[in-house]
């Protein structure tokens, strides 16, 4: 709510469209509630943790592991999971999980490496997609 206030006094922030608004600050408490969901019996609550950016790395560690799959895939999904638990979770028993891990734009070279041999096809086409998208060449633009 300061934040708000001090957006909504400023005559330049205060004009602008919502986008102006900054994203609170992140304070002992808010990783605290972020600990205890990620530990919290409905699994929806958990897979809001592990979607997170500001989950702490123990969290995301033992929400790798959840037996709920779409808790796993939710780690998978968030690009702020530690290339450590992105490895853990390349070796998930659910393809599904392993096709997140594919697509996740910060996973590891070696997890790539290992996850283009999966034994799941949909799997190995995800690689390959990314690593098309990769190889393509970037658009130049030159100005006149």
């Amino acid at each position: 709510m300061r934040q708000l206030d001090a957006l909504n006094a400023d005559p330049v922030l205060g004009s602008q469209a919502v986008a102006a608004f900054l994203s609170p600050e992140v304070t002992d408490s808010k990783i605290s509630r972020l600990r205890r969901m990620s530990t919290d019996r409905n699994a929806k609550i958990r897979e809001s943790a592990a979607l997170h950016k500001h989950t702490p790395t123990e969290c995301f560690e033992k929400l790798a592991v959840d037996r709920v799959e779409s808790v796993r895939v939710c780690v998978a999904r968030n690009e702020a999971t530690p290339c450590d638990v992105l490895r853990t979770l390349a070796r998930d028993k659910s393809a599904t999980v392993r096709s997140w891990v594919a697509v996740n734009y910060f996973v590891p070279q070696d997890v790539m490496e290992m996850l283009s041999q999966d034994a799941d096809k949909d799997v190995r086409a995800l690689v390959e997609w990314k690593s098309a998208l990769a190889a393509e060449p970037t658009e130049q633009h030159v100005t006149v």
